[in-house]
């Protein structure tokens, strides 16, 4: 009798489960970058013209930009290259 193993994923393959994981953590940080971008807008209203406490504000929503393009666009180039990787297979 030979043993065989079973995928327990709804993945195919490695691909598709890489691309998976990254769309599940897109979903994940979505409404925490929109939760970071109103605390960065409170930040520049209790700010209040206060030169130091602006700086801060700024940083924070500088920080939260850099946050979502790092996370949208790993999502965009996983899923490009996995597209390139389909067609180069012919899967």
């Amino acid at each position: 009798m030979a043993q065989t193993l079973q995928n327990p994923t709804q993945f195919p393959t490695i691909q598709r489960f890489i691309e998976g994981v990254l769309k599940a953590v897109v979903y994940i940080a979505m409404p925490i970058i929109a939760l970071f971008m109103v605390y960065a807008g409170f930040l520049f209203v209790k700010a209040r013209g206060n030169s130091g406490e602006l700086e801060n504000a700024k940083k924070n929503f500088v920080y939260v930009i850099i946050g979502a393009i790092l996370i949208l666009g790993a999502w965009v180039f996983a899923t490009l290259i996995g597209g390139t990787v389909s067609q180069l297979v012919g899967s």
